[in-house]
């Protein structure tokens, strides 16, 4: 780096003197920020195309062969969720090959929200049990071009390789190894870039970079539900390359353009399993950690068991029903609704986090509203709604994400296993993601509609305002 850089202070200078440098001037953090919120936005981009749209039309489709052929195979399934309606509420008596049909639409729903659980939970318990060992092999790896940036690069490459390999998936079970490896690499490369906040950003900043990445967090989402959504009707799943080739992209220019500090002379400690194996949850000893951990948890749990199966709701729960491509173009357009909501939230609240020294009240005051929000589709099963429901959601959100990770760097136990303590709190949000599919679907297989979605979903977050009270929060100014 031409531009200065200055070791931290206080607490921190204990482990950074031996671990890393931060940014002092303001020219290297802009540019880190800008690079980072580009990344950030890529990956974003994928998990939010992925997850909202590319996913569950791959899975539809790749089901509906086995409910639907034959004479059946042109059934158009909107008339027929609507005949369903019809006949539940006693003003149409179905025929028999009708009757017969209703019942192969109850299976196919049951079955297609098994499969999307089905991929979503595995990979996601996969990435979560491996998610601390990436953060110690980051934590302990010395070569000239640092600690973080091999594993940034080489995982976001292969991680852009396997988007393309997902594509072309001929069924689930293919499906549910390949996304599982894809999901991994792109985690594997998420880690490190996440500790490089801990690296390289001094505390009383970290607010407001978090805000920043969070934002790009946000739009990247966004811009991928949108494109998945618009060009679905056009390209269908090729639109896996395009997110693959984004990837690519901003990956080489996050570690070209942020060189990290040569590891090689750092000390390393001597490798032992059985202290890894002890190490792997230790962070959760300490008081703080364990009570924000255990909120993250229940906060994405709740959130994504009422949106995993979003584009499946549009199609069966809402009045009137949608077909496949109206909910492909219109689950973008609910998170559109909350944007403004999100980026002026994310904006002022890890700032004013900053300032007022505290990230706890923010954090209950997210989960209230998140909690909140869920109550309106439960009680009105209408496309407004759920567009009341998505603008609420984007303000809880815009206020949490910032904040939330700006205090799980705040109260890491040891600093200098940043990596591996801070790929224990993402195993805390990929818990949840990985309960929520497998909760979801249970709860229609049992009930028979996505109702009683919603209220599991307001319940759990509910939970996590609970669960961060007890956290013993000090200002950043005793620090």
């Amino acid at each position: 780096m031409s531009e200065p850089l200055t070791k931290a202070t206080g607490e921190e200078s204990r482990w950074t003197s031996s671990v890393a440098v931060h940014y002092d001037a303001k020219r290297p953090l802009s540019r880190y920020i800008r690079w980072y919120l580009l990344l950030s936005l890529a990956v974003s981009a994928v998990w939010a195309a992925t997850n909202s749209i590319l996913m569950p039309n791959q899975i539809q489709l790749l089901e509906l062969g086995s409910f639907f052929h034959g004479a059946d195979a042109g059934v158009d399934l909107q008339a027929l969720t609507e005949l369903g309606r019809l006949v539940a509420d006693g003003t149409v008596q179905p025929t028999a090959d009708q009757t017969r049909q209703l019942g192969l639409l109850a299976d196919f729903e049951a079955a297609r929200a098994a499969g999307l659980a089905l991929v979503t939970t595995t990979s996601a318990i996969v990435v979560m049990i491996l998610h601390p060992v990436i953060g110690v092999l980051s934590d302990r790896t010395r070569s000239r071009f640092g600690r973080r940036a091999p594993w940034i690069l080489y995982a976001g490459l292969f991680g852009a390789v396997m988007l393309a390999a997902v594509r072309y998936a001929p069924s689930v079970a293919v499906l549910v190894v390949l996304w599982t490896i894809t999901e991994l690499s792109l985690n594997v490369a998420g880690n490190p870039l996440q500790a490089t906040v801990a690296d390289r950003v001094p505390r009383d900043r970290r607010g407001r970079v978090t805000s920043w990445t969070s934002m790009g967090s946000i739009i990247g989402g966004i811009l991928g539900g949108i494109g998945a959504g618009a060009l679905f009707g056009m390209i269908g799943l090729d639109f896996y390359l395009i997110l693959g080739l984004l990837v690519a992209i901003a990956t080489v220019l996050f570690v070209v353009r942020n060189r990290d500090t040569s590891s090689v002379d750092l000390d390393r400690e001597p490798f032992a399993w059985g202290a890894f194996i002890r190490g792997y949850a230790s962070a959760l000893k300490a008081r703080n950690y364990r009570w924000l951990w255990l909120s993250r948890v229940l906060f994405f749990f709740g959130y994504s068991t009422s949106t995993v199966l979003s584009l499946y709701m549009l199609q069966s729960y809402v009045t009137p029903a949608l077909s496949a491509e109206q909910a492909s173009a219109t689950t973008p357009l609910l998170g559109i609704a909350g944007i403004p909501f999100t980026l002026l939230a994310v904006a002022i609240s890890g700032r004013l986090s900053d300032r007022l020294g505290r990230r706890k009240p923010f954090i209950v005051v997210a989960s209230g509203l998140m909690a909140a929000s869920m109550a309106i589709p439960l009680l009105s099963p209408t496309l407004p709604a759920l567009f009341a429901q998505a603008i609420l959601t984007g303000l809880a959100f815009g206020i949490y994400l910032p904040v939330d990770n700006a205090m799980f760097i705040d109260v890491l136990p040891d600093p200098s296993k940043a990596g591996r303590d801070l790929g224990l709190a993402i195993v805390a949000m990929n818990l949840g993601q990985a309960l929520a599919p497998a909760l979801a679907a249970v709860v229609v297989a049992i009930t028979g509609g996505y109702q009683l979605v919603w209220g599991a979903a307001l319940v759990l977050v509910a939970l996590a305002t609970l669960t961060v009270a007890p956290i013993r929060e000090r200002r950043a100014s005793d620090a």
